[in-house]
């Protein structure tokens, strides 16, 4: 029997661990774009008051706003293309540059949220949302009227724009491709797309007043001028929802014996509902706020009226235009009341856009068990 010799084993001996500065391995650290913005901030500020002393003007913020972004961009690139290549630089030149055009992009957002808010919240009361500008001159009175003429005018527009232009785009992705009549379609709806709004306002005035005589006001009318807005809206946003669809998903169906029409109906449309879903509220949201049209067909009202076929409906948009424009005693009151109904039109497309969520989340296909 012969013994096994084993050579000892020598311990593994811990190597020690080096920190690399990240400067001399051609990598910038992470606080450096913050540090250099802080940099950019303080010697534009400077650079600026500087001036502002000289020529005895106030400092101006737009343009130190400018200056820093200008100057974060050259030292960041600079300090990037030197450090870590220059295809890192012009990474980080382009990604300064998508940063900033969204700062600049929401300075006006915010800025109008702000002052609608700031000057609206004056004009908001219990009055406001309980009472209508019937044998009102002066202060008091609200936008009652107003409120439910919206909602009923928009409502029906909705009613009348969402099932045409779904079906329009249904012919148009799932029956119509390749066809003549499917390519005037698409050029109707792009032409339709870019009308001006009181083009639609007139087109609805001069409908209704071949049947039922010049001067006709009615709420059916603006919510006539308002689906002709809403259409094209609707049918381009669905249309491009539905060519997202999978095409092996409605294979997948053919294969099973299930007819086209209920495939569209149960595969194609709820794989698609959260964008046509979006689609519809943009279209709610770019008439809701409409005023040329609705002057021509709905007209100016001070009482309440809950009936779109009988007689003249105001609604939020024209409530603001009409209380800014034909200020009485006093001033103030009248202008409150323009920001007033203009801080309820946001706070209503605000809830109809969280409703359109609930309503696309809820009815979007399950991914999971």
């Amino acid at each position: 029997m012969t013994a096994t010799s084993t050579a000892p084993r020598t311990p593994a001996t811990a190597t020690p661990t080096r920190s690399t500065n990240s400067l001399t391995s051609g990598r910038l650290p992470s606080w450096a774009p913050w540090v250099t913005l802080a940099g950019s901030a303080g010697l534009s500020a400077l650079l600026l008051g500087i001036v502002s002393l000289a020529s005895d003007a106030p400092f101006n913020i737009a343009g130190w706003a400018v200056v820093a972004a200008v100057l974060y961009l050259i030292l960041i690139t600079t300090a990037s293309t030197i450090i870590e290549g220059r295809r890192k630089g012009v990474d980080r030149l382009v990604t300064g540059v998508v940063v900033i055009a969204f700062g600049i992009a929401m300075v006006p957002l915010v800025s109008v949220g702000v002052t609608v808010v700031t000057n609206g919240v004056s004009g908001i009361s219990a009055e406001f949302f309980n009472s209508s500008m019937r044998n009102v001159v002066g202060e008091g009175g609200g936008a009652l009227h107003a409120i439910i003429g919206t909602v009923l005018i928009t409502l029906a527009a909705a009613v009348i724009s969402i099932p045409i232009g779904i079906f329009t785009a249904i012919y148009l992705i799932e029956y119509g491709a390749g066809k003549r009549l499917a390519h005037a379609i698409t050029f109707l709806v792009d032409v339709m797309t870019g009308i001006p709004s009181i083009v639609a306002g007139l087109f609805a005035y001069a409908l209704f007043a071949l049947f039922l005589g010049p001067g006709i006001r009615m709420g059916i009318m603006g919510a006539i001028a308002l689906a002709v807005l809403m259409i094209p809206v609707v049918v381009r946003s669905t249309e491009e929802m539905l060519r997202l669809v999978p095409n092996e998903l409605r294979e997948a169906s053919y294969a099973l014996g299930v007819p086209k029409w209920l495939t569209i109906s149960k595969v194609v449309l709820p794989t698609a509902v959260a964008g046509i879903t979006t689609g519809v509220m943009l279209s709610i949201s770019r008439v809701i706020g409409e005023t040329a049209p609705l002057l021509l067909t709905a007209g100016v009202a001070t009482s309440v009226n809950y009936d779109l076929f009988n007689g003249r409906m105001m609604t939020l948009p024209v409530f603001a235009y009409s209380q800014y424009m034909n200020q009485g005693i006093p001033a103030t009151a009248f202008i409150d009341r323009a920001w007033g109904a203009a801080l309820v039109l946001i706070v209503i497309v605000m809830v109809l856009n969280l409703v359109a969520r609930a309503v696309a989340k809820f009815f979007s296909p399950k991914l999971g068990r």
